[in-house]
């Protein structure tokens, strides 16, 4: 292991969007145990930091691999397509259109049956993103065009925890 190298060789990955969930998490819990820092208690202070920033590291990039959106972002930046997500808003004039019906949506609704059907428009937009990225970062990897499904997938990301609040209000 190497703390330079990348999420998907540190967890021993191949570097692609589609993981299995229950393997990455098996393989955070295996790589945790080898690094904990209580296991080299006897090997001094020095080698307690090391291991410290060992786990540091592995959470980090176990953080990553877990979310598909963090996945996909990451992917784009191995990629040489990185997102620049606060200084690249720009998005399609149709999407934007779609968010801003939605967020009309969002603020008329007056009932729990308008939130659920406004979620189940972001879950369905949300699921065919994710598969144009499945599309778009594994079977023919093309990072620069899997750039923009990423960064509407972050609007959306954002949108949803906006409808999340609405609902929290309704209890």
């Amino acid at each position: 292991m190497n703390l330079q190298s990348n999420d998907f060789e540190l967890f021993g990955l191949t570097p692609q969007f589609t993981q299995d969930r229950a393997a990455v998490d098996a393989r955070w819990k295996e790589l945790q145990r080898e690094a904990h820092p209580d296991k080299f208690a006897m090997h001094g202070a020095a080698a307690q930091r090391v291991a410290m920033q060992w786990s540091v590291r592995i959470n980090e990039a176990y953080q990553r691999l877990k979310d598909p959106l963090k996945r996909a972002a990451y992917l784009c930046e191995l990629g040489g397509a990185p997102i620049h997500a606060h200084s690249n808003t720009a998005m399609p004039a149709q999407f934007l259109m779609q968010q801003m019906e939605w967020r009309e949506a969002l603020d008329e609704a007056a009932t729990i049956d308008a939130l659920d059907s406004l979620r189940n428009d972001v879950d369905a937009a949300k699921r065919a993103l994710f598969a144009e990225l499945a599309q778009k970062l594994d079977q023919a990897p093309d990072y620069a065009a899997a750039v923009l499904p990423v960064r509407a997938l972050m609007f959306l990301e954002k949108f949803g925890q906006d409808l999340d609040r609405s609902f929290d209000q309704f209890e």
